[in-house]
């Protein structure tokens, strides 16, 4: 019988937290109104403090106009104990794609072309999918476990 290997948990410091965001696409919002909560999965990219997204108009929408604050979390799973999560706390802007936001709405829309290059044109997957927000990392934190022997330490002489 295997012995299961004892982990150890510690913060995440605001640099390995971004880099866990930047480096996937796929989290979960979680929103609130009145006594109802709700988290649903998006695809995403994260860059310069703002997550950036698209959905279609339903709910989550209707939701989120009453109370735009919300907590998105992403994880990197390696095994049981082996593990990174990392939350973001913040507000949630629709962007226009004319108007006043239009620069901002470009920009968003060439970070999710990162991932889906034909997002937002003809060629799009999720033609559905066309209110773009991004939402601003107010409060970030985050926590890991680990199975990993730390690395020893030697003596000071």
């Amino acid at each position: 019988m295997t012995r299961t290997p004892v982990p150890s948990f510690h913060e995440l410091t605001r640099a390995q937290c971004n880099e866990i965001l930047e480096r996937n696409y796929v989290g979960r919002v979680a929103f609130s109104y009145h006594d109802h909560v709700d988290i649903e999965p998006i695809h995403f990219v994260y860059a310069e403090g703002w997550i950036y997204g698209r959905t279609a108009h339903g709910t989550k929408l209707r939701t989120l106009a009453h109370n735009r604050w919300l907590a998105f979390e992403v994880d990197e799973v390696d095994a049981l104990f082996d593990w990174r999560s990392v939350v973001v706390k913040g507000a949630l802007y629709v962007l226009e794609p004319d108007g006043d936001q239009h620069t901002t709405y470009a920009l968003a829309a060439s970070h999710l072309r990162r991932f889906v290059p034909d997002a937002l044109s003809e060629g799009d997957p999720t033609p559905d999918r066309t209110v773009v927000f991004r939402i601003h990392a107010d409060q970030v934190t985050g926590r890991a476990a680990s199975t990993a022997t730390p690395p020893a330490t030697s003596p000071t002489s």
